[in-house]
């Protein structure tokens, strides 16, 4: 502004001084063909003068407005996007308190006008995976899907939430989903404990229980890997493939599988008993003594004596005769009476668990020491009421009440 007042301030000096300074106008005349202008020297400085003043102004006005209306269409484009975000944000606060419906709708509002599509599709079809809503969840993860392949750079976790969502439906389809995302990304299943995790899981549920003991080799190797959870799989796994082999009617075909595990496996407890398991509801007893036998004879742990009382052994009479070889030894033996008392329940022998649970109960010698546990007291009532004992049962059953 201050140069445009200098320049109008110079005009009006030579305006002012120009009459003064020259004696002679002097003369200009301009023909082009048949138009002719004419004018003196003066009047054609002043009219180059006014030009001049009325472009700069023109100028100035022009780039005023140009400034003026990039920074509001700068405003205008960025308004909608900063919404966006701060629905992203609110989504995220209402998912993080549980509120997943409105969740699920500012998720799904944010996704375009953030430009974090991928993201806002994820958490909103989480956010309706919590409300039981498979529809609105596959609706999520087909929109997803779209954006990750216009983009090609979804990374292993979202691959990882999109494949939990899918079995968390629980439904064949979506185990079929489930399944073709993570053949596709199989070069990766050995190298990420979170996507071998989900591997075993669903070999589980297809029963390709074979497959799952194979990658139970690589469970074991990792870390973030829990070892409860590893035996949990190795069990059902285990309980699978030996119920397969028995269900095709052939005792041998489960006896010869058995056999050619390794060593290291058949001494592993949870497959152990999953066989002995098996073996026990197939009633296939001969087998099943001769696998508990020898481990009985030496001095078991309280683990393996509390896990064999769900073997529904009712041909135990030489696992009996072990049994009360080691209370001879010590008569007052926890474990042992406990053990005694449920083999005997087992094979229906009432006075004899009777008289161990009883056993067991009397060495409870101050309140707050207790040998025994609620099942056996339970087996314990069980035994007293076959024998028609039914207040002596109910005077157990109230202490159980009271634990």
């Amino acid at each position: 502004m201050i140069r445009l007042i200098i320049v109008v301030l110079l005009f009006f000096t030579v305006v002012a001084l120009s009459p003064l300074l020259i004696d002679e106008k002097g003369y200009i005349l301009i023909a082009i063909g048949e138009f002719t202008i004419e004018s003196t020297v003066l009047s054609a400085i002043i009219i180059m003068s006014l030009i001049f003043i009325v472009l700069v102004i023109t100028f100035k006005l022009l780039s005023g407005g140009l400034k003026l209306s990039f920074g509001a269409w700068h405003k205008i484009s960025f308004a909608g996007q900063k919404r966006g975000i701060a629905n992203f944000n609110k989504g995220l606060a209402a998912y993080m308190l549980e509120d997943y419906k409105d969740a699920e709708d500012l998720f799904s509002k944010s996704a375009e006008p953030s430009k974090r599509k991928q993201s806002a599709y994820l958490l909103a079809a989480a956010a309706s995976s919590k409300q039981a809503l498979n529809a609105n969840t596959n609706h999520y993860l087909a929109l997803l899907e779209k954006e990750a392949n216009k983009s090609e750079n979804m990374s292993l976790e979202g691959v990882i939430v999109k494949i939990k969502l899918l079995m968390n439906q629980n439904s064949k389809d979506a185990f079929d989903k489930s399944r073709l995302i993570i053949d596709k990304h199989h070069k990766q299943v050995g190298h990420d404990s979170r996507l071998l995790s989900l591997e075993i899981d669903l070999c589980l549920i297809e029963e390709r229980f074979e497959q799952a003991v194979e990658h139970l080799i690589t469970a074991r190797k990792e870390k973030d890997i829990d070892d409860l959870v590893i035996h949990a799989w190795e069990n059902k796994a285990f309980y699978g493939i030996f119920n397969s082999k028995i269900c095709q009617h052939d005792q041998n075909l489960l006896q010869g599988y058995w056999q050619k595990l390794s060593r290291k496996i058949k001494q592993r407890e949870e497959v152990l008993f999953t066989y002995c398991l098996v073996l026990a509801e197939q009633n296939i007893t001969e087998p099943l003594i001769k696998l508990i036998q020898p481990i009985l004879a030496k001095s078991p742990s309280k683990q393996f004596l509390l896990k064999l009382r769900h073997l529904p052994i009712k041909q135990n009479e030489s696992l009996i005769a072990l049994v009360q070889k080691h209370l001879h030894k010590d008569n007052q033996s926890e474990k042992w009476l406990s053990c005694l008392g449920h083999l005997a329940i087992m094979s229906e022998q009432w006075s004899m668990a009777e008289r161990a649970f009883g056993s067991l109960i009397k060495l409870e010698s101050t309140p707050n020491y207790k040998p025994y546990d609620k099942q056996d007291l339970q087996a314990f009532a069980k035994a007293l009421t076959e024998q028609e004992q039914h207040k002596a049962a109910n005077e157990v059953w109230i202490k159980i009440s009271e634990m």
